[in-house]
């Protein structure tokens, strides 16, 4: 592979989500819309069957004959268009397990076991294999079953960067969790520290933006290795997403304290205002960006408010716990192979928003994109 410099085009412009088609304005409007008739379908349930939770955390639960049932659903979204440039498909499936058990264990449960949905626009063999090889790869990193599956053939729906190679890959995972310990986060008060986790790269959001800026406005290659990556483009992009179960169960195990689990998936750090708790969530010691993202930024002249909403930015996961745990957690995490920092804190406020001093940036909602006036905050 050659060291590519980075390339910087002064006709164009400023990129971010929208641009891309992604708008999560629009998304937020049909989630809202949706929301009115599925909640329709609770109705007045009493024991079994009981949604215990309202809409907006990780995960659900429902009750089962005493016991909370846990369950949420999602996928790779387009880091699938990465593994057909790489023609590398045997990693992948890692990411479709990490997306769902990352989010199990938010509310306090225990992952258990995973169903998978490829949708493949045609049935080729080795790919199936191979994202089945990755599938259980993650299934044995966070202690899990794969029960079952569906494959669907979709060439009218499915198509992507190579013909014949496009897939799209769905899981949809159920955990337990004590009925008296389902986690909210509504404990989190005044004084709480935020442990954050790093993550090891984009993981799987943020990947549209990510090919916008590099394939399509840079005409980068994935074997392009640039500068401050330790692998070519492509792998760099592919790279797994971390799954964070094993030290969050045994941290959930072991540590009093702990009052909500995060994970750092799309709206980035701004994920920490989906708790219920009102308070402002401030960032004050973010570690190095990955070099990753500092590309993605100077090569698309992204902002600030923009890369943050998108990407996890080197943080994974957050536990947010009171101040005399942070060093037990910390060090678990460290066991386990990861790195860990108290990255801010907690403190009292009105409503609840996320305070990035260093980017002079304040998220005041999650899923609400940051103006001018939410900025005033310093």
């Amino acid at each position: 592979m050659v060291s590519m410099p980075l390339k910087r085009n002064p006709d164009h412009g400023s990129v971010d989500y929208e641009a891309t088609g992604v708008s999560a304005n629009k998304a937020q409007d049909g989630l809202n819309r949706l929301t009115t008739h599925v909640t329709q379908t609770w109705r007045t349930q009493v024991g079994t069957g009981r949604v215990r939770l309202p809409l907006g955390h990780f995960a659900n639960v429902v009750e089962v004959g005493g016991q909370g049932i846990a369950f949420c659903t999602d996928g790779v979204g387009s880091k699938s268009i990465i593994a057909q440039m790489l023609g590398k498909y045997d990693t992948i499936g890692i990411d479709c397990v990490a997306m769902n058990v990352n989010d199990l264990i938010c509310v306090g449960a225990t992952p258990i076991s995973m169903v998978d949905y490829i949708a493949i626009e045609r049935a080729d063999p080795h790919v199936i294999e191979q994202l089945a090889v990755g599938l259980s790869r993650g299934a044995d990193q966070a202690g899990i079953s794969i029960s079952g599956g569906e494959i669907a053939q979709l060439p009218g729906i499915i198509c992507g960067e190579k013909n014949g190679c496009a897939f799209d890959l769905v899981g949809a995972a159920i955990g337990q969790v004590s009925l008296s310990n389902i986690l909210t986060g509504s404990a989190v008060s005044d004084g709480d520290v935020i442990i954050g986790v790093g993550s090891n790269g984009v993981h799987s959001n943020g990947l549209t933006l990510a090919r916008e800026v590099f394939f399509h406005r840079h005409s980068h290659n994935v074997g392009d290795k640039l500068a401050g990556l330790d692998v070519p483009l492509g792998e760099e992009l592919l790279k797994p997403t971390s799954i964070y179960v094993k030290e969050a169960l045994e941290i959930l195990r072991t540590v009093t304290g702990v009052k909500a689990l995060v994970h750092i998936t799309s709206d980035g750090l701004g994920n920490l205002a989906r708790m219920p708790a009102s308070v402002e969530y401030v960032i004050d010691h973010l570690p190095p960006v990955p070099p990753v993202f500092d590309l993605i930024q100077s090569m698309g002249g992204v902002s600030d408010e923009e890369m943050f909403l998108v990407y996890n930015m080197g943080i994974g996961f957050c536990f947010i716990a009171d101040k005399r745990s942070a060093d037990t957690i910390i060090d678990i995490v460290k066991s386990h192979g990861k790195h860990a920092w108290q990255i801010g804190f907690v403190k009292a406020a009105p409503e609840k928003r996320v305070h990035v001093p260093e980017r002079k940036l304040v998220m005041k909602s999650f899923r609400k994109r940051p103006t001018e006036q939410h900025r005033s905050l310093t």
